[in-house]
């Protein structure tokens, strides 16, 4: 336990096979722009935009306020989030969606 302390949760980008470690209470997109990792496009970092969408597909995680033109209630409830207000509490692994998984895709 006390490694994930120090170290973190893994979080695995689906398809383009990226990995990175998010700190404890660190927020999802903060810890891959901090390591300098690719994956998950930046936007406004602030929940309102909705270019950092994901899908999250395995794995435990909380989230703040995000704006509901971009992740509805539905969405939410299964699994998509903006990675900019989403919290890893377990290591993740997420897909990349909608317009960002085009800018993803054509970066590899």
């Amino acid at each position: 336990m006390l490694s994930y302390l120090q170290q973190g949760y893994t979080i695995h980008i689906n398809e383009i096979e990226e990995k990175f470690v998010c700190r404890p209470q660190e927020l999802l997109l903060a810890g891959m722009v901090r390591l300098g990792k690719r994956g998950i496009p930046v936007g406004c970092r602030s929940g309102g935009c909705g270019v950092c969408k994901v899908h999250v597909q395995q794995g435990e995680y909380a989230t703040g306020k995000m704006s509901r033109a971009h992740v509805s209630e539905q969405e939410e409830q299964a699994g998509y989030v903006l990675a900019c207000r989403c919290e890893p509490k377990s290591d993740l692994v997420i897909t990349v969606i909608g317009q960002m998984r085009k800018a993803t895709h054509a970066s590899i």
